[in-house]
């Protein structure tokens, strides 16, 4: 079953958030927001009763960033550090201690966040390897997707694949509907199967992994080259008989450059809007970037914070 194609009319970030905010907000460890764009990162979220910010870093720059946007955080929890390393540690500490629902990234680097996130010592790691996924929106396209992974991974072995799709189903059916199944296209560059072009054995072996339950909630195929994936006249042409080709809720790449191409295309020249998270830690993390649009920042909160509650409660793995 996919989700089924929302009117045109309908805001998705909105949509999110307001089912979202039906519960209390998530505590949310802001990591080294010591810049104004950083404050500003997550005031919308704030203001959406989507999350309860934790400001992690030197709190006099923290006070000047928050001057410098022009934003009253005389209400939000400053924990002081001393800089933007000992942050990223001490917010994983916090969420690995129950006193964090999610991380956020602020003005630190991404590298010392996840760093921070994947050490042993983290308690953060879960059973499955990390990835990121993108939750998308297109005009030309009738539904929200996720391309994964464009960021973490760079070139993943099988295993690996089947914890990153995994990943990306869990997200899907949190944001979209636990009782749905979403439809998974597994991307190469042909849509047969070819013993010299790996993603293609790749995709035919994660497709009986699934049979075998070791994948699972996810209806899979593969692989697809992307027309097949998204487009039903091109499947036809091409006589794929499928449940997935022409109707993807899921695109899965062969590898981090395929995927970072991919992503930035249907971004730049797709006008797609996008919001990206990252999955398989104990706790969602937030990666935004001084470039996202609010719709973007709003989004990521949004999402994360259904994944928090969903985990919370024992819903999700």
């Amino acid at each position: 079953m996919s989700s089924a194609p929302l009117p045109a009319n309908v805001d998705p970030a909105r949509t999110i958030a307001e089912v979202a905010r039906e519960n209390q907000p998530i505590r949310t460890a802001l990591v080294h927001p010591v810049k104004p764009a950083a404050i500003e990162a997550i005031s919308d979220a704030v203001r959406e009763k989507l999350l309860t910010p934790v400001l992690v870093g030197p709190k006099d720059r923290i006070r000047q960033a928050a001057e410098g946007a022009g934003i009253d955080i005389g209400n939000w929890q400053i924990v002081d550090v001393e800089h933007s390393h000992a942050a990223a540690e001490k917010s994983a500490e916090m969420c690995a201690k129950g006193e964090a629902d999610a991380l956020m990234k602020g003005a630190g680097h991404t590298d010392e966040i996840m760093s921070a996130v994947v050490s042993r010592h983290s308690g953060l790691r879960t059973e499955r390897r990390i990835s990121h996924a993108y939750i998308m929106e297109v005009g030309s396209y009738p539904k929200p997707f996720i391309v994964t992974d464009a960021a973490i991974n760079i070139n993943p072995a099988l295993e690996e694949k089947a914890d990153i799709l995994q990943n990306a189903i869990i997200l899907w059916r949190v944001v979209f509907g636990l009782d749905k199944k979403p439809k998974c296209a597994i991307l190469a560059a042909v849509e047969t199967i070819n013993s010299k072009m790996q993603a293609t054995l790749d995709a035919a072996a994660l497709c009986k992994m699934s049979d075998r339950g070791q994948i699972a909630d996810g209806i899979l195929d593969g692989p697809l080259a992307f027309d097949n994936a998204i487009s039903p006249a091109a499947a036809k042409e091409k006589g794929i008989v499928s449940p997935v080709a022409g109707d993807a809720d899921i695109l899965m790449v062969p590898d981090l450059e395929a995927g970072n191409i991919l992503a930035k295309e249907l971004t730049f020249l797709g006008h797609a809007r996008a919001a990206g998270i990252v999955l398989g830690a104990r706790v969602p993390i937030i990666l935004t970037s001084r470039a996202d649009s609010p719709h973007t920042r709003l989004l990521s909160c949004a999402v994360a914070a259904k994944l928090a509650r969903a985990r919370r409660e024992g819903r999700i793995k």
